[in-house]
């Protein structure tokens, strides 16, 4: 993918997720999501790539919206550092607005960016809903966006990271033309090929979409 296809894809992006937080504001659907529970629950898939140890750790969080994952966080795990990106600049300023009074915001332990990638090295890296919404881009497009942005999480990340797709098994009732669906087989081999060894598919939790987990040793 060019740099100047890449922008323009980014600009879509940034565009269609502006228009919905304008609309739905600081709630799941503000980002795209049917509910708080389907939310949390993504969150615990993507979690699990964090270590045994939960504790003092640094975490890149791409495509983070208003910064939900940030209070799952806080809630589940003891984090060192977290730096959360997004390509849309009204989800990041709602971020750091809603965040300012955290525990760690004051000293500099959290941190926001508009951008579309991070600036940091992390423990690791994760990133939830940003291969969904394709628009009018065709898949092998998208597929070049998604391996792109993989390798980014690959190289921002120690121990690994974790995202996720919708998934191709999805009811063809439900699908929609705008929407990425991902063979769940086909990311998989492309993360054991080109990651790691370790890499895990959870494809068991009631949503359509799966999440991949990738370790590093």
């Amino acid at each position: 993918m060019t740099k100047e296809n890449k922008s323009s894809l980014l600009s879509e992006v940034a565009t269609y997720y502006t228009e919905k937080f304008k609309v739905h504001g600081e709630t799941p659907h503000g980002v795209d999501w049917n509910s708080s529970e389907s939310q949390s629950l993504r969150f615990e898939q993507l979690c699990k790539i964090i270590g045994i140890e939960k504790r003092d750790f640094s975490l890149n969080d791409l495509g983070c919206g208003y910064g939900a994952l940030l209070e799952y966080l806080h809630n589940k795990y003891s984090i060192s550092s977290y730096l959360g990106i997004d390509v849309s600049k009204n989800m990041i300023l709602s971020a750091e607005s809603r965040h300012v009074k955290s525990r760690h915001a004051s000293s500099g332990l959290v941190r926001f960016l508009t951008a579309a990638q991070p600036d940091i090295e992390a423990d690791y890296g994760v990133a939830s809903g940003i291969f969904n919404v394709r628009q009018g881009r065709k898949d092998n497009e998208w597929y070049g966006y998604l391996q792109d942005t993989l390798d980014e999480l690959d190289r921002t990340s120690r121990f690994g990271f974790a995202f996720n797709c919708l998934t191709s098994y999805s009811d063809e009732d439900k699908k929609r033309d705008y929407l990425y669906y991902a063979d769940p087989c086909k990311i998989f081999d492309l993360c054991k090929r080109r990651y790691s060894r370790q890499v895990a598919l959870l494809h068991d939790y009631g949503l359509y979409e799966f999440t991949i987990l990738v370790r590093k040793l």
